[in-house]
């Protein structure tokens, strides 16, 4: 029997009452982990800013102030430097190994304790990229940094997903994505306090261990999902979580045996999780695995977040604009996550991410036109501050329909249609996936930039086409269901129902 599948004679889970009342146990907790977005968040919205500001430059990259004072070189080509986009990029690597490594941990230690662990790395990272002296030290930091971003954004989506109650998962899983959203508006917010002064960087970098500390200090408060301490075997602990977060109130008996039923189920399975996730069964799974991580990071949303600063400074808004318009940025995109937030277990998922496709898609060519018709084909013209502006709004439109589909959904979806035999190898698919394709994507975009111009773009327009209609054609929707009962949706659809298994444990054939 292959785990995650009801045997003939069980209830699902969908058929038993969970409360959908929201506690304040449950409220906390969940704000909790959701801060592990902070982290994230953080880094995207200070490392752009900081590598625009000219102390920096000085100390570590001197040869691109250099390149930027060489009336020469045309506007896309100033910060094409194969160091400093190392000085981001080795962040995501490092996060793609302690990704992979989290399946493991989370699975035997919990989720909780893996948000701490990544607390604590992130935490160190920070300090010593604050205290740098060199391009050494600024690596380690940044490594340390990946290794905390890796742990957390594999755990917390899955704490968020196991302890919210089915009718509220996809409000409570976006907010992730809005703590996310907050760290990058304030660490706009820092660079652009900072930057004038000569120490500015080391304030803006080292105060990364602020929401390292928040979030680490947080999780030692809450409990460990019941979901986690269930397949770990603490089943009176498990009971208690459940009783903290539903209500002391709620008769939690029918979901924990469920809980339970469902673990042994999964348990029956020997199979190494990262063989079994293979099997055909699991064919939609591992697909959306890949493919939702895949997706958002081509839609060029990282990439105009590491490096807006720098390119709204190439583009005639000066210093101080371009840390305010990614200040900017980042408010357009918090607002759009609370609107995902409000509005995404009442229209459901698919609703949101074609949407949300449709006005990136417009905004990205109006974007590449723009420029291709005020800064020549070379990008060697001026670029008036009144088509600079033009260009934020439009990225800021673009921001918007990132911000209410794939900017939340790809941390909900993975973390929500993975049977309990397989979830946290498949959020650590997931997250691994991401950071293999931001950390190629945040090496190459600033030399990209230089060769393509307006054209990166173009790039990026042509794979919102293609994720948008992946979406219409291949991912069916999720909102309300059971995680215990998620399985049902592949055998309804037209194109997975050939590969999963049926309630009776028969193959389903179109």
């Amino acid at each position: 029997m292959a785990g995650g599948i009801l045997p003939v004679d069980s209830t699902p889970i969908s058929a038993i009452n969970i409360d959908g009342k929201l506690t304040l146990s449950i409220i906390i907790t969940c704000i909790v982990a959701a801060s592990g977005g902070l982290l994230y968040g953080y880094d995207l919205g200070v490392s752009g800013g900081v590598t625009t500001m000219v102390p920096f430059l000085e100390k570590f990259f001197p040869d691109i102030l250099r390149k930027a004072a060489n009336t020469q070189v045309n506007m896309y080509c100033v910060y094409d430097s194969q160091v400093l986009t190392l000085f981001t990029s080795s962040l995501y690597l490092a996060g793609l190994v302690s990704s992979l490594a989290a399946s493991k941990v989370t699975a035997a230690y919990g989720r909780r304790n893996v948000i701490i662990i990544g607390g604590i790395l992130f935490l160190a990272g920070g300090a010593i990229n604050g205290g740098a002296e060199n391009i050494p030290m600024l690596i380690l930091g940044r490594v340390l940094l990946g290794f905390g971003v890796g742990f957390t954004n594999q755990a917390a989506p899955l704490y968020l997903s196991e302890t919210a109650p089915p009718k509220w998962r996809g409000s409570f899983s976006t907010g992730f994505q809005f703590f996310l959203g907050i760290g990058v508006v304030a660490a706009g917010c820092i660079n652009f306090a900072t930057s004038k002064h000569t120490w500015g960087w080391r304030v803006s970098l080292g105060l990364a261990v602020v929401p390292a500390l928040v979030m680490t200090i947080g999780s030692f408060l809450i409990t460990d999902t019941p979901n986690s301490l269930v397949e770990r075997g603490k089943i009176e602990q498990a009971r208690k979580a459940l009783h903290k977060i539903r209500g002391s109130s709620i008769d939690i008996e029918p979901e924990l045996e469920e809980l339970i039923k469902f673990t042994q189920v999964a348990k029956s399975v020997k199979q190494e999780p990262f063989k079994t996730i293979l099997k055909r069964e699991y064919r939609p799974h591992l697909v959306m695995a890949f493919a939702i991580p895949f997706f958002q990071q081509l839609t060029g949303i990282n990439i105009v977040a590491f490096y807006s600063p720098n390119l709204f400074q190439s583009i005639g808004l000066g210093h101080d604009g371009a840390l305010i318009s990614s200040i900017i940025l980042g408010s357009v995109s918090l607002t759009s996550n609370l609107i995902s937030a409000g509005i995404v277990d009442r229209f459901g998922r698919r609703i949101l991410f074609i949407t949300g496709g449709a006005v990136m898609l417009v905004n990205l060519i109006a974007v590449a036109i723009v420029l291709a018709v005020v800064s020549g084909v070379d990008g060697s013209k001026d670029i008036s501050k009144g088509n600079a502006i033009l260009v934020l709004v439009l990225l800021c439109l673009y921001t918007a329909g990132f911000g209410w589909s794939w900017g939340p959904l790809t941390w909900l979806i993975p973390s929500e249609i993975f049977p309990a035999n397989i979830r946290t190898t498949g959020q650590s698919i997931a997250i691994a996936v991401q950071f293999i394709i931001i950390f190629v994507l945040s090496q190459t975009f600033l030399t990209m930039l230089c060769h393509f111009k307006f054209g990166a773009f173009v790039f990026y327009a042509f794979w919102v086409t293609v994720m948008t209609l992946f979406i219409i054609f291949f991912l069916p929707e999720t909102k309300g269901i059971p995680l215990e009962s998620m399985y049902t949706i592949w055998g309804k659809h037209w194109f997975w129902c050939r590969f999963v298994k049926g309630e009776d444990g028969q193959q389903n054939h179109p």
